[in-house]
Protein backbone atom coordinates (compact mmCIF):
# COMPACT_ATOMS: atom_id res chain seq x y z
CA UNK A 1 0.00 0.00 0.00
CA UNK A 2 1.65 3.24 -1.10
CA UNK A 3 0.70 6.35 1.40
CA UNK A 4 1.34 9.97 0.45
CA UNK A 5 0.16 12.78 1.93
CA UNK A 6 -2.62 14.70 0.41
CA UNK A 7 -3.97 18.09 2.22
CA UNK A 8 -7.05 19.51 0.35
CA UNK A 9 -10.38 17.84 2.60
CA UNK A 10 -12.41 18.95 5.34
CA UNK A 11 -12.40 16.29 7.53
CA UNK A 12 -8.97 13.61 8.20
CA UNK A 13 -9.49 9.96 9.56
CA UNK A 14 -6.62 8.81 12.00
CA UNK A 15 -4.91 4.97 11.73
CA UNK A 16 -1.99 4.07 12.74
CA UNK A 17 -0.43 0.87 11.13
CA UNK A 18 0.81 -2.49 12.32
CA UNK A 19 1.66 -3.68 15.12
CA UNK A 20 -0.79 -1.55 16.32
CA UNK A 21 -3.52 -0.05 14.35
CA UNK A 22 -5.18 3.05 15.61
CA UNK A 23 -7.90 5.44 13.95
CA UNK A 24 -8.99 9.17 14.94
CA UNK A 25 -10.56 12.13 12.94
CA UNK A 26 -9.51 15.25 12.25
CA UNK A 27 -11.01 18.75 10.78
CA UNK A 28 -8.51 20.10 7.76
CA UNK A 29 -7.67 23.18 9.73
CA UNK A 30 -6.35 21.40 12.73
CA UNK A 31 -4.04 19.03 10.59
CA UNK A 32 -2.96 22.27 8.62
CA UNK A 33 -1.82 23.47 12.51
CA UNK A 34 -1.11 20.15 13.45
CA UNK A 35 1.85 20.34 10.49
CA UNK A 36 2.23 23.64 11.33
CA UNK A 37 3.28 23.02 15.23
CA UNK A 38 4.95 19.28 14.40
CA UNK A 39 2.36 18.02 16.91
CA UNK A 40 -1.47 17.36 17.44
CA UNK A 41 -3.27 17.94 20.58
CA UNK A 42 -6.88 16.69 20.00
CA UNK A 43 -10.21 18.08 18.78
CA UNK A 44 -12.42 19.47 21.80
CA UNK A 45 -14.66 15.89 21.74
CA UNK A 46 -10.75 14.86 22.50
CA UNK A 47 -10.10 17.81 25.22
CA UNK A 48 -13.34 16.96 26.35
CA UNK A 49 -12.35 13.48 27.20
CA UNK A 50 -8.64 13.70 28.16
CA UNK A 51 -7.36 11.88 25.82
CA UNK A 52 -7.06 11.69 21.82
CA UNK A 53 -9.23 9.22 19.76
CA UNK A 54 -8.25 5.77 17.89
CA UNK A 55 -9.03 2.89 16.79
CA UNK A 56 -7.49 -0.03 16.05
CA UNK A 57 -7.21 -1.55 12.15
CA UNK A 58 -9.98 -3.80 12.91
CA UNK A 59 -12.26 -1.44 14.20
CA UNK A 60 -11.70 1.38 11.10
CA UNK A 61 -14.52 0.29 8.74
CA UNK A 62 -16.97 0.73 12.06
CA UNK A 63 -15.79 3.75 13.00
CA UNK A 64 -15.97 5.04 9.31
CA UNK A 65 -19.62 4.22 9.16
CA UNK A 66 -20.72 4.92 12.80
CA UNK A 67 -18.87 8.74 12.60
CA UNK A 68 -18.31 9.66 8.80
CA UNK A 69 -20.85 7.91 6.79
CA UNK A 70 -21.51 10.23 3.74
CA UNK A 71 -18.87 12.43 4.56
CA UNK A 72 -16.20 13.28 1.54
CA UNK A 73 -12.48 14.46 2.05
CA UNK A 74 -11.16 11.60 4.93
CA UNK A 75 -7.90 10.58 5.25
CA UNK A 76 -6.28 7.61 7.09
CA UNK A 77 -3.32 8.86 8.75
CA UNK A 78 -0.56 6.00 9.23
CA UNK A 79 0.89 6.44 12.42
CA UNK A 80 3.92 3.89 14.18
CA UNK A 81 2.08 3.01 17.52
CA UNK A 82 5.24 1.58 18.87
CA UNK A 83 6.28 5.71 18.76
CA UNK A 84 3.44 6.34 21.06
CA UNK A 85 5.04 4.39 24.01
CA UNK A 86 3.22 4.34 27.37
CA UNK A 87 0.86 7.31 26.45
CA UNK A 88 -0.95 4.79 24.12
CA UNK A 89 -3.85 2.74 26.52
CA UNK A 90 -6.44 0.27 25.38
CA UNK A 91 -9.38 1.28 26.95
CA UNK A 92 -13.30 -0.56 26.62
CA UNK A 93 -15.53 2.08 24.76
CA UNK A 94 -18.29 0.55 21.94
CA UNK A 95 -19.16 -3.10 22.34
CA UNK A 96 -16.93 -2.97 24.98
CA UNK A 97 -13.87 -3.48 22.28
CA UNK A 98 -10.69 -2.45 23.96
CA UNK A 99 -9.80 1.09 21.98
CA UNK A 100 -6.80 2.85 21.75
CA UNK A 101 -6.73 6.46 23.64
CA UNK A 102 -3.29 8.78 23.47
CA UNK A 103 -3.16 10.52 26.71
CA UNK A 104 -0.95 13.74 25.60
CA UNK A 105 -0.15 14.95 22.24
CA UNK A 106 0.69 13.13 19.01
CA UNK A 107 3.95 14.23 17.48
CA UNK A 108 3.90 13.90 13.97
CA UNK A 109 7.08 12.13 13.61
CA UNK A 110 5.40 9.05 14.57
CA UNK A 111 3.00 10.09 11.24
CA UNK A 112 4.01 7.06 8.56
CA UNK A 113 1.62 8.51 5.68
CA UNK A 114 -1.66 9.77 4.74
CA UNK A 115 -3.99 8.04 2.56
CA UNK A 116 -7.46 9.23 0.95
CA UNK A 117 -10.86 7.56 1.73
CA UNK A 118 -12.55 7.59 -1.08
CA UNK A 119 -16.91 8.04 -0.43
CA UNK A 120 -18.96 5.57 -2.21
CA UNK A 121 -22.62 6.91 -3.51
CA UNK A 122 -24.19 4.75 -0.56
CA UNK A 123 -22.03 6.74 2.18
CA UNK A 124 -19.37 4.22 2.82
CA UNK A 125 -15.87 4.49 2.40
CA UNK A 126 -13.32 2.47 0.41
CA UNK A 127 -11.44 1.59 3.37
CA UNK A 128 -7.47 0.27 2.36
CA UNK A 129 -6.42 -3.17 3.32
CA UNK A 130 -4.56 -2.06 6.79
CA UNK A 131 -2.91 -5.10 7.77
CA UNK A 132 -0.53 -7.17 5.64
Amino acid sequence: MTLRYQLRSLLILLAVLPPLLAVGWWKYSAWREAERQGVYRGSADDARNGFIHFSQAAQVPETARKHFAGQAGLFLIAVDADALGDALRFEPSRNDELFPHLYGELDLGAVIGVQELHARSDGTHDIPELIP
